[in-house]
């Protein structure tokens, strides 16, 4: 199938290691221009920015700090500048504010954890949607994904601040897909079950999640992201506003 992604620059945040990584060096493989977004790791960032030039892509690696807007304007600018208009966006990147201390409760926790999650979680990838969608106007092609979470649908007990910004990049999601339809940009969301990252897990952990999926198996990096190359592809061209789980249909711990 031809994906029609040569030469096209593609963003994607949180690169370093897991799904980020997967995915741009998908991305790579379909001979896309990448730009290996980070915000902590840049050693991790530059390592998969030398993975996808080792396979013969083009790379570069940058920081992105959702919490300064300027600097993500910035940071934009530089990769448009090496790489050349943006046409694919994926906001992989998911800041956990952190998990509530023994003997906190919902109406004590600091309200500085929502605040802090809502902007790295739901500002953030706005801010970034905003920063590059002038560049699919012009193209009258783009392709957004954001990528949420399965506990959104159910909630999670001390992850209130996480989940309420993963439901606002939802809703964020289906209203850019309406508004942005119109100049040829489509706009999902992918909702990866439990994946475990490029570090070991042991065994134990990973037994319970894959009983709890229909499937009786754990979501893959790679698996994500081949879902993510295509929503961001020529092949998608009518799938937008979507919220798309990739979890084997995720069930209750039996």
């Amino acid at each position: 199938m031809e994906l029609g992604l040569t030469d096209k620059t593609v963003l994607v945040t949180d690169a370093g290691s897991g799904i980020g990584r997967a995915t741009a060096l998908a991305f790579v493989e379909e001979k896309a221009c990448v730009a290996v977004g980070y915000h902590t790791d840049r050693e991790a960032a530059e390592e998969t920015a030398a993975l996808a030039v080792k396979r013969g892509g083009h790379a570069i690696s940058f920081r992105l700090d959702p919490a300064r807007p300027e600097e993500l304007e910035a940071a934009v600018e530089d990769a448009r500048w090496e790489l050349g208009p943006i046409s694919v966006l994926v906001n992989n990147a998911v800041r956990r504010p952190g998990r509530a201390i023994p003997g906190e409760l919902f109406e004590t926790a600091p309200a500085e954890r929502f605040t802090a999650s809502v902007n790295a979680n739901l500002i953030g990838p706005y801010l970034l949607a905003r920063a590059v969608v002038a560049d699919m106007r012009e193209e009258r092609w783009g392709r957004i994904v954001n990528v949420s979470t399965g506990p959104v649908e159910d909630g999670f007990s001390d992850s209130t601040p996480y989940i309420a910004a993963e439901s606002g990049l939802h809703g964020l999601t289906r209203a850019m897909s309406r508004e942005l339809a119109c100049a040829g940009i489509l706009s999902n969301l992918v909702m990866p079950g439990f994946t475990p990252g490029d570090e070991h897990v042991p065994p134990e952990l990973i037994e319970k999640p894959g009983r709890a999926a229909a499937t009786r198996a754990i979501n893959r990096s790679d698996d994500v992201a081949r879902l993510i190359v295509f929503l961001c592809s020529a092949a998608n061209t009518n799938t937008t506003g979507e919220v798309i789980r990739t979890d084997g249909h995720f069930l209750s711990p039996t």
